[in-house]
């Protein structure tokens, strides 16, 4: 199929042989999905046509503002990945972890090595890493972690001193994966009922508590009572899907100090925040980078290549022998996309600028989008090139509108559900427009985000919705 320019029009046949390959996905949506299809993209910019109404086949150029689930940190068609797949394809070959591997090695010792890009963070003597496909799958590993640190491998029973702790802390509106083991980790009912989840009772018993995000005297309450059940603690340092919750300064360091002091397993979920608050990651303060036991990197980990996650853990966590082998870890072409894209991302400060640029753009946000429009944004939150627009209540219950018109002023940017009813007397958190663009976005292409944000949203509201 030829691609027409933007501004042309696709014919009917071509529309409704679109409309069918898009029928053959499964719809994971609800009926929800976006009547638009991509059809060509290069960096920011994507070529989309619309599939129904009046304007079925026009082409719109439509600028990128979210990165594909936030994955996509080169954007589309990068020449340093182009050269890394190249050069992977020929050269690396595809062994598994049984065997090692010159690229992974290549990749790991950068990072980890003595001299590596984050061994004040992670150093080679104390951490080791492991790879899956995808932030939830990598979030299970770092769950069975957790789990088998309280096992004893010969008696193949719980540790007698570790028996009580069979609590895992995670907080209201998390979200860490939709796989089975992490469903258990969700505290939203539409994601948990109906699906089998672990006893709470028992020597392989999880008992999972709940509590809001961000809040000092709820966890230090929780610690003084329940510290010594507790096995680990599941954190995102930026809430994601709750609609881009930034914690208190201090929160994220007094909680691994609160774990540290109980003997419990700090986990940090940075899939979504990897590389895009300013630093690689948001376990970060101005003190410096801030202790855990287990992080989990994903989506831009991937460079928007590659679909794939990184587990890094202290060296005295494991799994019993083959209980966690996967297909997908480290292979050698995986690597050498991981470690050209890295590398890119630290020489050309892509990630370092996010600070800077992020500021700037939360300040236009709030000026020419959340302050212009009141009847329909009511907070911007966020950090580096993780952003979010919480809606008001009327607002919220026109996404499906509010997208189009988004996409009609050639932008595209994806909502978070938010947080929701919260406990202990919190406000109720509606969803949130996410605006988290590829790291290569510099300061006229976030500009022009907002412009066309802007024009959207007062097609939006001029409409009546």
């Amino acid at each position: 199929m030829k691609v027409p320019a933007a501004g042309e029009t696709l014919g009917a046949e071509e529309v409704a042989r679109l409309r069918a390959g898009m029928a053959l996905q499964m719809d994971h949506y609800g009926g929800g999905r976006l009547p638009f299809v991509c059809l060509q993209a290069k960096g920011l910019v994507q070529h989309m046509a619309a599939l129904e109404g009046p304007d079925a086949g026009r082409v719109v150029e439509v600028l990128d503002a979210s990165g594909g689930y936030a994955s996509a940190c080169l954007g589309a068609g990068h020449p340093r990945m182009q050269e890394a797949l190249r050069d992977g394809l020929e050269r690396t070959g595809y062994v598994t972890d049984e065997l090692g591997s010159l690229e992974r090695t290549l990749l790991l010792e950068g990072l980890f090595g003595p001299q590596g890009l984050w061994a004040d963070r992670f150093p080679g003597s104390a951490y080791h890493a492991s790879g899956r496909n995808s932030g939830s799958e990598g979030l299970e590993l770092a769950l069975r972690l957790v789990l088998e640190s309280n096992f004893d491998r010969r008696r193949m029973a719980p540790k007698p001193e570790r028996a009580e702790r069979r609590t895992i802390l995670a907080f209201e509106g998390a979200w860490h994966g939709w796989t089975q083991g992490l469903v258990s980790l969700l505290n939203r009912r539409h994601y948990r009922l109906g699906i089998p989840l672990p006893p709470v009772e028992g020597p392989a018993g999880l008992d999972v508590q709940f509590l809001p995000f961000g809040e000092f005297e709820h966890l230090e309450t929780f610690f003084a009572e329940h510290g010594r059940k507790l096995a680990g603690v599941f954190v995102e340092p930026i809430q994601g899907d709750a609609g881009i919750l930034v914690p208190p300064a201090g929160y994220l360091r007094r909680l691994a100090a609160l774990c540290r002091e109980h003997e419990v397993l700090l986990v940090a979920d940075e899939v979504l925040t990897f590389a895009k608050t300013g630093r690689f990651f948001g376990m970060t303060d101005a003190e410096g980078p801030i202790p855990t036991d287990i992080t989990v990197i994903g989506k831009s980990l991937g460079m928007g290549v590659v679909s794939t996650s990184m587990v890094i853990a202290r060296r005295e966590l494991s799994v019993r022998s083959s209980g966690a082998v996967s297909t997908s870890d480290l292979r050698p072409l995986t690597s050498a996309v991981l470690r050209s894209g890295i590398q890119y991302l630290s020489g050309e400060g892509l990630v370092e600028r996010t600070g800077p640029l992020g500021e700037q753009l939360r300040a236009q946000l709030r000026k020419d989008v959340a302050q212009a429009f009141p009847e329909v944004f009511q907070e911007v939150r966020g950090l580096g090139y993780m952003n979010g627009i919480e809606l008001t209540e009327r607002a919220a219950g026109n996404l499906g509108k509010l997208r189009a018109r988004l996409l009609d002023a050639g932008i595209f940017v994806e909502f978070m559900a938010g947080a929701g009813r919260r406990s202990r007397g919190l406000r109720y958190l509606f969803p949130a427009m996410r605006i988290a663009p590829p790291l290569i976005a510099g300061e006229a292409d976030l500009q022009e985000m907002v412009a066309r944000i802007q024009r959207g949203v007062r097609t939006f509201v001029e409409s009546g919705s």
